[in-house]
């Protein structure tokens, strides 16, 4: 039997190869996108989904389940990006990250969960971040959404493992795609305190991105978590000194850690 697969955010970026790739491998795809009827050139079936409106994610999973009658694999991938300032950020941004990088997630679990629970298999693959590891200067939203579904994954894998379901994170560094056009950046205010700094900052972040890995390697990494037994809790992708910050902030003190990252961001 074929498994059954949602992504959420697969209309674009790291959403769009993943559920190209899975579809490749043979799986049951959907993705979905708040727009899907935008969408002209998408290789697997989209759904209408904001994780920021309870009843699309309803009725998105009602979908799959009266099409399919079942629902194996939810990669939580959608999410928005946010970059500056924390005194600057418009709080109503604020507001509309956590929505969608850690409330969405949440209520797109509850609604699968009932399925999965009656078929006492599946498993849940949370999309996080290797900056939710960390607070970054002028990403501090952005990491702390992303660490609190790091956490949030720990509590709920441990409430429905008895149920026979697994939920783990997978946690990018930089890939090339187009999430650097759709994230929120906080303006640069002429003769802030900031301008100078975030501005440096705000090209290197982009550039960072465009110099990211190929989308493909979290595909990959995703089909082989989709073969694990027992998978871990915790995946990291991404180059070898971003996986390798997240080792650093373990082992140095706390204020040598943050001397470190102060004098990446040129902050002195």
């Amino acid at each position: 039997m074929k498994k059954v697969v949602l992504v959420t955010g697969g209309s674009s970026g790291i959403g769009k190869s993943i559920g190209e790739f899975l579809q490749e491998k043979g799986f049951i795809v959907y993705g979905t996108s708040r727009n899907p009827q935008q969408i002209t050139t998408s290789k697997i079936q989209l759904l209408a989904l904001d994780v920021r409106q309870t009843d699309t994610i309803k009725k998105a999973v009602e979908t799959i389940i009266a099409k399919e009658g079942r629902l194996d694999v939810v990669i939580n991938n959608a999410g928005v990006g946010i970059t500056g300032p924390i005194e600057e950020i418009p709080a109503e941004e604020i507001k509309n990250n956590f929505e969608t990088n850690v409330f969405g997630p949440i209520e797109v679990m509850k609604a699968v969960l009932p399925q999965m629970r009656l078929q006492k298999d599946g498993l849940i693959i949370n999309v996080t971040s290797i900056a939710g590891y960390m607070g970054l200067p002028f990403r501090g939203i952005y990491s702390s959404s992303k660490g609190a579904l790091e956490l949030i994954t720990e509590s709920i894998r441990m409430e429905v493992k008895p149920f026979g379901i697994d939920v783990v994170n997978i946690a990018p560094g930089d890939f090339a795609t187009d999430i650097a056009t759709r994230r929120f950046h906080a303006p640069l205010i002429k003769g802030s305190p900031y301008e100078k700094v975030y501005s440096e900052q705000l090209a290197t972040i982009n550039t960072h991105v465009d110099d990211g890995l190929n989308p493909k390697e979290m595909a990959l990494a995703i089909y082989k978590i989709m073969h694990t037994d027992q998978p871990r809790i915790h995946y990291k992708v991404g180059a070898f000194m971003q996986k390798f910050s997240i080792v650093l902030k373990k082992i140095l003190p706390d204020r040598m850690y943050e001397k470190i990252l102060m004098n990446h961001y040129k902050l002195k």
